[in-house]
């Protein structure tokens, strides 16, 4: 390795140790992460959980699952299960633009005055 190779390398370890300066950008950023962060995990865990319920209902209409839980017939519970699977999944979309809209109304001010001082500044 020759010596601008090794100093190039020095430089890289020696930045991960080093503080950070953080920018009117990365604040910018990180309250824009704010805002979008908790309505996408609300959206995986209840979608998640939908489609959970929706399998459920599934697997008992389309297997003999039910049967090893003592179900007599499984096929009108499954389907009403896997309805109300699909019914939670329909409902994901809508939760998640209310939760992601009064985050947005929350945050507008702060986002709005930080990149107003953003675009001034250059």
């Amino acid at each position: 390795m020759n010596q601008s190779n090794e100093t190039v390398m020095v430089q890289k370890i020696r930045s991960r140790y080093t503080a950070k300066e953080t920018t009117k950008l990365d604040e910018l950023r990180a309250l824009d992460k704010k805002v979008k962060r908790p309505a996408a995990i609300f959206a995986y865990i209840f979608g998640s959980i939908a489609a959970i319920v929706m399998g459920a209902g599934m697997s008992l209409v389309m297997t003999d699952v039910g049967s090893l839980v003592g179900m007599t017939d499984s096929m009108i519970p499954g389907i009403a299960i896997g309805v109300i699977g699909m019914g939670l999944a329909l409902l994901n979309y809508p939760i998640y633009k209310g939760i992601l809209g009064s985050r947005r109304k929350k945050y507008a001010g702060s986002i709005l005055e930080l990149s107003d001082q953003i675009i001034r500044n250059g």
